[in-house]
């Protein structure tokens, strides 16, 4: 049996491109890159949320148990410590010069 993969805020902050999104839900971590076109509310809202703590915009909207099951085989791991929030994301996107890029991929 495989030992379960822990990430960090500063690790999962990493990952807000289109080409790499990951979110937090429940305190479980998923890449969620190759779900970006499928998802039914649209890739905005993934989009918003990529590479932060994603578990009040998940429970806000009422997903059925469907779409909990969905999250079932893009998990990879589990959040050590506090989750990542937008504002770290943010200062490393503003680090990297990244973040505005967002928008523009959309497309």
């Amino acid at each position: 049996m495989s030992e379960t993969k822990t990430f960090n805020a500063e690790e999962i902050s990493k990952h807000y491109t289109r080409d790499d999104i990951w979110i937090v839900v429940h305190g479980k971590v998923y890449d969620v890159t190759k779900f970006l076109d499928e998802h039914p509310g649209g890739e905005e809202v993934i989009l918003e949320h990529a590479g932060i703590d994603a578990t009040e915009a998940f429970e806000d909207i009422g997903h059925s148990d469907d779409a909990r099951e969905l999250l079932a085989p893009l998990l990879i791991g589990d959040l050590e410590g506090a989750p990542p929030t937008a504002s770290s994301r943010n200062e490393k996107s503003s680090a990297d010069g990244d973040h505005a890029h967002l928008r523009s991929k959309q497309n």
